[in-house]
């Protein structure tokens, strides 16, 4: 495709709904990821502190 104006280009051609919808709704569910590592990433790490505190681990009720 070749575009002559940044307009045209946002517009890309009648379709941009579904071109600008479709990256929107990737960088929403990227973030969504990302967050939910981090969750998981420090409940990780904090049941391996007290694990290697108290020796024992705890079943997670979650």
């Amino acid at each position: 495709m070749n575009w002559n104006s940044w307009p045209e280009f946002f517009n890309m051609g009648g379709y941009a709904f579904y071109v600008w919808g479709s990256y929107g709704v990737t960088a929403v569910l990227i973030v969504g990821e990302l967050l939910l590592l981090r969750s998981h990433r420090q409940k990780a790490l904090t049941l391996a502190k007290r694990t290697v505190k108290y020796g024992k681990v705890e079943k997670d009720e979650s």
